[in-house]
């Protein structure tokens, strides 16, 4: 079983079978059919109004998603830990022409509202001779697994409206967190003040599209734009634009995600079974655990597949349950390997 990362899952047959079925002549760069829906079908999933950018990747959706709300000479305060620090090269600087990121700690990879009310309010005092930060990012689910609540999101969002801020989440696993939290996407959404979302789809069932889902539809331009600019505009469109209607219709996001949340816990009980202690409380469908090495050479021996995570501690390592990871073998592992 691989447990490397939910990058590794096939696409769910749903998803599939839309691509096929879209391999008609249609008109390119947005202007097919399946392109044209897609504002209405995430309209209806948010219960606002919202417009709807898609690209292949969701770096793409991070940072052409980012660029809309931050200026050459701002800055982007997030969470030390956050993708798009760690993980996601020069990107904001790339498409933000200069912007920076400014970065502070919490716990669980959260921010905190007090503490991000201190860091706003200190490195809003300089005037011209520094960065300015003018957006806040929030990771959901974080990248350490949790996930926050509706009330957590909320309370981000005070703080960074009474900043005078754009908010932004970067939503690779949304669906996970939506599951997770059993709420209305829109209560962790606009409801909270987010200006701009990068929902995800490749790691939960799709072959290969993120969403950039605005909630001012009136940055629509800039954000195509930026898109173009930066080499993510698709001709054929459409594989895109199919990908995500499939992936909304009749919930198939949230039962993929709920799939892999389910299994990502029975994974957790396998493990501290055998030995193994979570770093933090499993909400979504990443797991960090501490164990030793001897436990992770049997469980490699076994056809487990996962990754080091030094970055929490030198005996820790993190496993990920996808949507189609098999439930009944994983609450099996103690008793079978």
């Amino acid at each position: 079983m691989n447990f490397s990362s939910d990058n590794v899952s096939p696409i769910c047959p749903e998803i599939l079978a839309a691509i096929g079925a879209a391999s008609e002549a249609a008109l390119p760069y947005g202007a097919d059919d399946a392109s044209r829906q897609l504002d209405a079908a995430f309209s209806d999933l948010f219960g606002t109004t919202v417009a709807v950018v898609p690209v292949a990747t969701g770096t793409a959706a991070n940072l052409v998603g980012l660029s809309a709300l931050v200026s050459p000479f701002g800055g982007v305060a997030c969470h030390e830990a956050a993708h798009i620090n760690r993980t996601e090269s020069t990107g904001v600087a790339f498409y933000g022409n200069g912007a920076k990121l400014m970065t502070m700690d919490g716990p669980s990879g959260k921010l905190e509202p007090a503490t991000l009310d201190a860091f706003l309010a200190r490195e809003n005092t300089h005037g011209m001779h520094s960065v300015d930060p003018e957006c806040v990012a929030i990771t959901q689910a974080t990248e350490f697994g949790t996930i926050y609540d509706v009330d957590e999101v909320q309370a981000i969002g005070k703080t960074t409206r009474d900043h005078g801020m754009k908010f932004f989440m970067d939503g690779a696993r949304f669906a996970n967190a939506v599951a997770a939290l059993e709420c209305h996407p829109a209560d962790i959404t606009w409801k909270a003040g987010l200006d701009v979302l990068s929902f995800g789809a490749t790691k939960n069932g799709a072959m290969a599209v993120d969403a950039i889902i605005l909630f001012d539809p009136s940055l629509r331009g800039r954000v195509e734009k930026a898109r173009k600019r930066g080499g993510h505009l698709f001709s054929k469109h459409r594989y895109l634009a199919v990908q995500l209607l499939a992936y909304v219709k009749d919930d198939l996001w949230l039962r993929n995600a709920s799939h892999a949340n389910i299994a990502a816990q029975a994974l957790c009980r396998a493990l501290e079974t055998l030995g193994a202690r979570a770093a933090f409380t499993p909400q979504g469908n990443e797991l960090f655990m501490h164990m030793t090495d001897e436990l992770a050479e049997h469980l490699r021996k076994a056809g487990l597949v996962f990754r080091p995570w030094p970055s929490i501690g030198p005996d820790a390592w993190r496993f990920v349950a996808s949507w189609n990871s098999p439930i009944e073998a994983i609450r099996a592992l103690p008793q079978t390997i």
